[in-house]
């Protein structure tokens, strides 16, 4: 016994020693559980080099070091990786997406590849060759600007339901916009919704009709409601058990997904109450996948003024759910002519966009935020949604004697007018853009706006970056795909599907876009002392690639590879195919 005991006091001297000589506190003193080594570890960390490997014990960060420094912690338990040159870098924040929509995506018809209404159409028909009678078919991903030419007629860019609803007779339809600013429904659907050529179009809406007055199936903004709402209803038939079941499998779908793309955080735009019960219900039970940080959304002012207090929570679940922002829409998308321009739209003159609320709400919004010490996380397409938004946060934050670190959000921030730029750094607001949306709308944004204001306006990232403000990347997933690989590549390269850059001049250099995806994420999420680099003491979630993404060519972006996945110093993702 007294020869085990020295054994284990001189192992523990050792340990001590090599950690002093790589700079690790004594605070994380101990032999690592699992190590990395035989690599390029990147930091994206001002006070911790570079390394040829990486260190975790339990889920911290133990040390980062050259492979003979950091071999040295490992005892007879360590788990030892040979990255055999691979990459590790900070796991990925998604900065902007829709948790539960992304499993929900999983479970629906994907319409992101359908090149025409007929293929859509096409898509519904194997759908209700399944289906029950009466049974609700939906999809979403589906965009106008990436169809051939459909034979006429066509409304605002689309068909009537005609062929759809000729489709599905029976069974009510649902295919949601890529943007999720518009759908489409067949004839069974607006029935139930009941919306015929007698209903009004609601405040933020449009109904589009056709040449005699009926409406085509093609619902923008508000106008999505009924129907969304009809589909609700007939959800509320289902169990508490077949519920929670479902809730649940929207979450193991969508964990699955981010961890498969080296997503380790999420912020989350945003969850009803109820759905956030279900959420801490699984972070308290350990089973959430990635980080979650969720706002709260379609919650009344009065509802919230209540209850937000009782839901604030910070790293709630071992580190796992944080509830502390408030999500609204100050407009609509771009690809719908839902986006509050100053101007017209080039290609639809008698529209400027439509605003989802009054001001004066929104302004309620934020002083309620303010109180509850909760960020304000505004959706904003437009320029005009962009200086409304910015004018508002000016005022609260003139009211409290300036901002305070409030780290208040502008999601999306797409249009900007150059008086608006500078606005962000001077205020601190987070610029949350999406690095994908740039490449994927590049093609038509042109036609929206016109040429000179999509150069002087859209998704204006180099200019934000210099002048000093914070960008915070993401995918807006499911209306993109998940995939932080890609999105870095739009950001870096701005290059389209067509093989042309969509106005060059904006892009990120290689270490912006990953600290977009990474360290400014945290800061954005108030993380940046846990998350965002790889430093000794920070929680252990990283990404192994098999490539450096600040060196590959340009070219190669795309195809670089998350070969694992570990969040919490757990391996939770490990790639198997060839």
């Amino acid at each position: 016994m007294r020869s085990g005991t020295r054994s284990n006091r001189l192992l523990l001297l050792i340990v001590l020693t090599a950690l002093s000589l790589v700079g690790v506190s004594a605070v994380t003193a101990g032999p690592a559980d699992l190590i990395l080594h035989n690599g390029t570890v990147i930091t994206i960390d001002s006070e911790t080099a570079d390394g040829e490997a990486v260190a975790v014990r339990g889920n911290r960060i133990l040390a980062v070091g050259s492979n003979e420094e950091v071999l040295a912690l490992a005892a007879e338990h360590t788990e030892r990786i040979d990255l055999a040159g691979r990459v590790v870098i900070p796991g990925f924040i998604e900065g902007h997406g829709h948790f539960l929509g992304l499993g929900e995506a999983r479970m629906i018809l994907d319409l992101q590849g359908a090149r025409s209404f007929a293929a859509m159409v096409e898509q519904v028909a194997g759908a209700v060759t399944e289906a029950a009678p009466g049974e609700w078919i939906v999809g979403r991903g589906w965009h106008q600007e990436r169809w051939s030419d459909e034979p006429g007629p066509l409304f605002d860019g689309v068909p009537s339901h005609h062929a759809l609803s000729a489709a599905s007779p029976d069974n009510p339809v649902l295919l949601v916009h890529a943007s999720g600013h518009a759908s489409f429904a067949n004839a069974a659907a607006l029935a139930i919704a009941g919306i015929d050529r007698e209903t009004p179009d609601p405040e933020g809406g449009t109904i589009v009709r056709d040449a005699e007055g009926e409406p085509t199936g093609f619902l923008r903004q508000a106008a999505q409601a009924a129907v969304r709402q009809a589909r609700q209803q007939a959800e509320a038939a289902l169990s508490e058990d077949e519920r929670e079941a479902r809730f649940r499998r929207q979450v193991a779908l969508a964990g699955e997904e981010a961890l498969t793309h080296g997503v380790t955080g999420f912020h989350d735009q945003g969850l009803t109450f109820a759905e956030i019960d279900r959420l801490i219900a699984l972070a308290e039970a350990g089973q959430l996948p990635i980080r979650l940080h969720v706002a709260v959304r379609a919650e009344p002012n009065e509802v919230m003024d209540e209850r937000l207090p009782e839901y604030r929570l910070i790293n709630h679940g071992d580190g796992f759910l944080t509830v502390r922002a408030v999500k609204r829409h100050i407009d609509g998308a771009l690809g719908t002519h839902g986006a509050w321009l100053l101007a017209p739209y080039a290609d639809k003159p008698e529209t400027s966009g439509l605003p989802q609320l009054a001001m004066d709400e929104l302004e309620q919004t934020a002083r309620i935020a303010l109180r509850h010490g909760f960020q304000l996380n505004t959706h904003a397409i437009g320029d005009r949604g962009n200086r409304e938004a910015l004018d508002i946060y000016g005022r609260i934050f003139e009211e409290a004697g300036g901002n305070g670190d409030l780290r208040w959000r502008i999601e999306h921030a797409q249009n900007l007018h150059p008086d608006e730029v500078p606005r962000f750094a001077a205020m601190g607001v987070i610029a949350s853009m999406q690095g994908i949306h740039a490449t994927s709308d590049g093609p038509w944004v042109p036609q929206r706006l016109g040429v000179d204001r999509a150069r002087e306006r859209a998704y204006v990232w180099r200019s934000l970056l210099d002048a000093g403000a914070r960008i915070c990347n993401g995918t807006d997933v499911p209306v993109e795909p998940i995939s932080p690989l890609a999105s870095y590549h739009a950001s870096v390269s701005r290059m389209m599907a067509n093989g042309q850059r969509f106005f060059p001049e904006q892009a990120m250099d290689r270490l912006e876009a990953l600290k977009s995806y990474t360290i400014n994420c945290a800061y954005a999420a108030f993380d940046e002392d846990r998350l965002g680099s790889i430093r000794p003491g920070k929680l252990a979630d990283l990404v192994v690639l098999d490539e450096n993404l600040l060196e590959v060519d340009e070219g190669r972006l795309p195809e670089l590879k998350v070969e694992m996945t570990i969040v919490d110093g757990e391996v939770r993702y490990r790639r198997t195919d060839d």
